[in-house]
């Protein structure tokens, strides 16, 4: 992803058809080819992404991951202790959204970080009420240390977040243009989907988000639109209601 110098500028005709969304980044999203675990272009550009939403008058909540700094599974899986390893991940997830809220802040973009793990010197304790008050004062709301919990992914965090806020949608960001029947890195005839179900993606066991996160949704009946992040101006313009990505409904 390139950044973006030049700021969008609004339409007269451009309504946007969500009024809140949920923003879900990967860890991993903020990985550079050169190595770098948080790499400032490519945060610079996700934040230049944002502001051209957040300027269409959107309420914007986000979760990132921390699979670019430490991933708790995996560790747990080389013989860590689980529970400290999700902690660990947990932390990870702080890094990320301190990095996107600096980026945020240096192009005038009103933010607060709020951390499901308490540690006010850096951040707000997260509280739904006050949330919500900075996402109708036009601030974007940036959800770290997951749930607070181990054993949840924080997708699972995303879809909580999102029902908590009342969002209309959780749009997550991938590093492909949607959900297909395979992987289409590695299978070149792999078939997009423009449209699934909840229960498509569950018994399916398409990688979209976990079970847990899915199922979230689906009780709440919180549309899913999955998306590539890293092509300038696709938030922008699934907000505004383009045919981008695959929908879960």
């Amino acid at each position: 992803m390139t950044v973006r110098r030049l700021l969008v500028e609004r339409m007269p005709n451009e309504k946007p058809v969500y009024k809140r969304v949920l923003l879900k980044l990967s860890g991993e999203a903020l990985m550079s080819e050169r190595g770098l675990s948080i790499d400032p272009d490519i945060v610079e550009a996700i934040a230049l992404e944002i502001k051209s939403v957040v300027e269409l008058g959107v309420q914007i909540g986000v979760v990132i991951g921390g699979g670019n700094i430490f991933r708790g599974l995996s560790a747990s899986a080389r013989g860590m202790d689980r529970v400290q390893a999700d902690y660990m991940g947990m932390l990870a997830t702080v890094m990320n959204g301190m990095a996107l809220q600096d980026y945020l802040e240096r192009h005038n973009v009103y933010t607060r970080l709020q951390t499901a793990i308490k540690m006010e010197q850096v951040a707000e304790p997260y509280i739904r009420r006050r949330a919500v008050r900075h996402l109708e004062k036009g601030r974007v709301v940036i959800f770290a240390a997951g749930t607070g919990n181990p054993f949840f992914t924080t997708d699972t965090a995303a879809s909580l977040r999102a029902i908590e806020i009342e969002a209309n949608a959780v749009l997550k960001g991938t590093k492909v243009d949607g959900v297909y029947d395979a992987d289409p890195m590695t299978h070149p005839n792999a078939k997009k989907f423009t449209t699934l179900t909840y229960l498509d993606i569950i018994k399916r066991g398409l990688k979209v988000m976990d079970a847990t996160a899915v199922t979230l949704c689906m009780e709440n009946q919180l549309p899913i639109v999955v998306f590539a992040l890293k092509t300038s101006g696709n938030f922008r313009r699934i907000v505004l209601g383009d045919p981008i990505g695959t929908k879960v409904l």
